[in-house]
């Protein structure tokens, strides 16, 4: 009887060793989820819930500028303001092999077509945004 404990926990341990990928998966599903909903709706508000404290933001390939959150919140609204959203997919998303977590998103407005390029690492146990970066298609 005690032996059959034994298995029974090693068994539950494996288990729970086995999905625990799976449990970073579905939060980063649910962030990307977020992000891009941001981005249809085009929410500067909702987006910055997301961001680091300090948020690099590039347009249409000039410098990168780096943000405060409020600042950047700002600088988004500003954007969607000019660039009402019309449409908004995630192209593409993963990471790089040394651990960078990225989104690319496909952002169509009346005025013009995007790539944005949105990257986020984990902090404070949560995922945040640290760089947005706008190509002009």
């Amino acid at each position: 009887m005690k032996h059959i404990k034994h298995i029974a926990v090693v068994f539950s341990l494996l288990l729970a060793v086995a999905f625990l990928p799976l449990g970073q998966t579905i939060a980063q599903g649910d962030f990307i989820g977020r992000i891009s909903a941001a981005f249809k709706v085009g929410s500067a508000k909702d987006l910055a819930r997301n961001f680091n404290s300090v948020v690099e933001i590039t347009m249409d390939g000039g410098n990168a500028t780096s943000y405060s959150n409020t600042q950047a919140e700002f600088v988004m609204k500003n954007f969607f303001s000019k660039y009402p959203p019309v449409e908004c997919s995630v192209g593409h998303k993963g990471s790089s092999d040394g651990g960078q977590r990225y989104v690319i998103l496909a952002y169509t407005s009346k005025a013009a077509s995007n790539t944005v390029l949105v990257r986020f690492k984990e902090e404070d146990g949560r995922a945040q945004i640290y760089s947005i970066n706008f190509i002009k298609d």
